[in-house]
């Protein structure tokens, strides 16, 4: 039988810009009305109407639409660049892979702890202070330590993106996600941290768990690593071609420590900065220029590197640009309020318990066309919250399945552009990806329905 050859991941998106075009011929064009509330627009409950005049959307759409998101998410794009060429001059010193054979000597024999860790370090900063994106310099140094162990690329972003997406689907008091959502259902701030925090512990082992066994397998036979096939895994590093860590070294990852120290006290609210992208990438760009004068690299050099680590990631760029024309498309076509309103209606004929689990359907589906977490909120939680009042779900339930659709999709949905420049960076490709993480998305959507269904029974408020 031959084989199914998969499209490549450009390929893929570009099909469900196709359907999405599509979807905006099929659909009643239609839309709610909106109130400002702090610069953002909340949908008003139970104004949707449809539009007396519609949309047409030419089929050249299509390739307008590509620049405009290219443009539209610009911020993330060129951060992504500024990454690539600042950390392809800190590698260049040799300090990462002197770093990843000390770790080596250290753990080579208990590898479950390289999982663990820093797994539990990713999921602890995106429940807290809301970390996503700021995660993509650890890209290369995960894969090395990743191959190094004699594990493969899907194990290195399986710790990273794993962590990231059970810490926003279990937040205690991510600011942009659990805070914004409570603000819009009117909940009372961080109230009902208490289920969340008891939550953590077995989503958390649950996705330990997913990855520490994919790890365990193709350890013992590499074969069956998804990446089988792929040529962008480079052959096995052997531990004694690490080079030792010197003083330059140590000088090196001191300062790459105090960059991503002040980008976690940047983005912070007790700081008051309110960083991001933009001065995350300032932070790195000024991490090249320490780099290359503690080391005394010649700023030619330093300049050639910095381009071809940037130059790397143009195809990540691209499928950023590519995530987003979806959600443009179906933004354009006036269909984006019909599909959140049709997927509503069911709600208000439930019970308390099949209502709280639909909440957690509909929100996973909309994290498909509207991946900000932020986003999703606005748009959403204002519908949500009336009808749990309804069907006898509090709102604090509605806000706990909002996090629950929103945070573990972001594992899975190709529209999420902090996920497609993972991937992209890594190397790949996104069907390699699906077939690693939809078994573990399939465990967190049964485990989170009885949590939210046991929520229902508690009283949570």
């Amino acid at each position: 039988m031959k084989k199914i050859k998969v499209p490549h991941t450009l390929v893929l998106l570009f099909m469900m810009m196709i359907l999405a075009l599509l979807t905006t011929y099929i659909l009643p064009q239609g839309s709610f009305d909106t109130l400002s509330e702090n610069g953002r627009d909340v949908v008003v409950p139970g104004s949707y109407q449809t539009n007396e005049e519609s949309v047409y959307l030419k089929p050249w759409h299509l390739l307008t639409v590509v620049p405009r998101a290219l443009a539209d998410s610009q911020a993330i794009i060129f951060f992504i660049f500024i990454i690539g060429g600042a950390l392809a001059v800190v590698k260049s010193t040799g300090a990462i892979n002197a770093l990843i054979g000390k770790l080596l000597q250290k753990f080579s024999k208990t590898y479950q702890w390289l999982i663990f860790i820093p797994m539990l370090l990713f999921a602890v900063a995106s429940g807290t202070i809301g970390m996503a994106e700021e995660y993509i310099p650890f890209v290369g140094v995960l894969i090395a330590m990743s191959l190094a162990l004699k594990l493969d690329s899907i194990t290195a972003i399986g710790i990273m993106v794993v962590g990231y997406g059970i810490g926003y689907g279990t937040a205690a008091i991510n600011p942009f996600t659990v805070m914004i959502a409570q603000d819009v259902a009117q909940v009372k701030p961080t109230s009902g941290i208490w289920y969340r925090l008891v939550l953590f512990a077995p989503f958390f082992a649950v996705g330990y768990w997913h990855v520490r066994s994919y790890a365990i397998k193709i350890k013992a036979n590499p074969k069956l690593s998804l990446m089988e096939g792929v040529t962008s895994d480079v052959l096995h590093q052997e531990e004694s071609s690490y080079p030792p860590l010197s003083k330059v070294h140590l000088l090196v990852l001191a300062f790459t420590v105090l960059a991503i120290v002040a980008i976690v006290y940047g983005i912070s609210e007790l700081s008051g900065w309110h960083w991001y992208l933009v001065e995350i990438g300032a932070v790195f760009l000024g991490l090249t220029l320490l780099t290359m004068i503690v080391t005394k690299i010649k700023p030619d050099k330093t300049a050639a590197t910095f381009i071809v680590g940037a130059a790397e990631l143009t195809g990540t760029a691209l499928l950023i640009g590519f995530a987003r024309s979806i959600a443009l498309i179906l933004e354009d076509g006036q269909v984006l309020h019909t599909i959140v309103h049709y997927l509503s209606i069911p709600l208000q004929q439930s019970g308390a318990e099949i209502s709280s689990v639909g909440m957690y359907f509909i929100q996973s589906v909309m994290n498909f066309f509207i991946p900000s977490g932020s986003g999703q909120a606005y748009v959403t939680m204002p519908l949500m919250a009336p009808i749990a009042d309804l069907t006898g779900v509090s709102r604090q339930i509605a806000v706990l399945a909002y996090q629950f659709g929103d945070g573990f999709t972001n594992m899975l949905v190709p529209t999420n552009a902090v996920l497609m420049g993972i991937l992209g960076i890594a190397g790949i490709p996104y069907d390699r990806w699906f077939r690693f993480i939809i078994g573990l998305m399939i465990k967190l959507w049964i485990l989170g329905a009885v949590a939210l269904i046991i929520a229902v029974w508690v009283g949570y408020q």
